[in-house]
């Protein structure tokens, strides 16, 4: 126990000593975790919004009426029976011609001319499908086709529902590839950091190395280091996003087709993972940073000749 009480002095008091260059690694942790985070952040709000996006209606199967074009009487009722056995459907609504008259008097209410022209006879009724996958429209679209008889127009947002898939496809690659790339940066930013804390007191470790102390004995209080600097910029990172998110939140929670919503559990759950990624970059980063400069001590008679290069 007291000798890891020394240890963690050892660490408090070689930060204060060298506490800009602290600073500096905590601040290198802190922009790369926060540009991380906050391109995890987007892919959600996109993620919830794609799937916002998705809800609803995706094909509309419109009928031919019952006895017209040799359709039996209870043609409709049996198609609408056989798609919601469909797998790629997931539910299935059957809308009669009062129904689709309904939603044309609601649709053009303040366009009396309009509604003057049309009339409930004229209207067709229909199949209003949702799908478990967007990505089934053309399958679901093909199947609906061979009803030649009793289908006479599917309709169906392809166009949409491709770029959909499409725009959100790129932006999870995007954002996964982005958070990757700085995730190592900052792995690398703290080894930098520890090589200078080396630097920085590379007497005294020397002196500790002639004396024989070991090389776990002299890494311990860098890795120490690294780890604080890691969970201390991984923290700061997470508090700035969610400082920042709040007020986005509300600022554009009056547009209905797009929602930045973060939940709760998001930044509770990524928050802890992103604090234990900052842990263990830096002590990745100081087993980096020492390593190096070990091995070089160690084949070594003067300090000056162990000065550890930058990467």
């Amino acid at each position: 126990m007291s000798r890891f009480s020394y240890l963690v002095r050892e660490t408090l008091r070689g930060m204060r000593r060298n506490l800009l260059v602290v600073v500096g690694a905590i601040l290198a942790v802190f922009v790369s975790l926060t540009l991380a985070f906050g391109a995890l952040a987007f892919n959600e709000v996109v993620r919830v919004n794609t799937l916002a996006w998705q809800d609803g209606v995706h094909i509309i199967a419109f009928l031919n009426d019952p006895g017209a074009n040799g359709v039996a009487p209870d043609a409709h009722e049996r198609l609408t029976n056989d798609v919601k056995g469909w797998s790629e459907v997931d539910t299935v609504r059957y809308v009669d011609k009062a129904g689709a008259w309904a939603e044309f008097q609601e649709l053009f209410q303040d366009r009396p001319d309009i509604l003057e022209l049309g009339n409930q006879a004229q209207l067709p009724a229909s199949l209003r499908i949702e799908l478990t996958d967007i990505d089934l429209h053309d399958s679901v679209r093909l199947r609906l086709a061979q009803e030649q008889q009793l289908v006479s127009r599917v309709s169906v947002a392809s166009n949409a529902i491709q770029q959909i898939s499409q725009i959100t496809s790129v932006l999870n690659v995007v954002g996964i590839g982005l958070s990757i790339i700085l995730g190592i940066a900052a792995v690398v930013l703290i080894a930098n950091t520890i090589r200078l804390a080396i630097y920085a007191r590379r007497d005294e470790i020397s002196i500790m190395k002639l004396v024989g102390a070991s090389n776990w004995f002299v890494r311990v209080p860098f890795v120490l280091e690294g780890m604080i600097e890691g969970v201390v910029g991984a923290a700061l990172a997470v508090f700035s996003v969610w400082v920042a998110a709040r007020p986005l939140m509300g600022s554009v929670s009056q547009v209905e087709w797009f929602q930045i919503t973060l939940s709760s559990g998001f930044f509770l759950r990524w928050g802890v993972i992103f604090v234990l990624f900052g842990a263990v970059a830096g002590i990745l980063g100081s087993f980096l940073g020492l390593s190096r400069y070990l091995k070089e001590a160690e084949g070594t008679s003067t300090p000056e000749e162990a000065v550890p290069e930058l990467v």
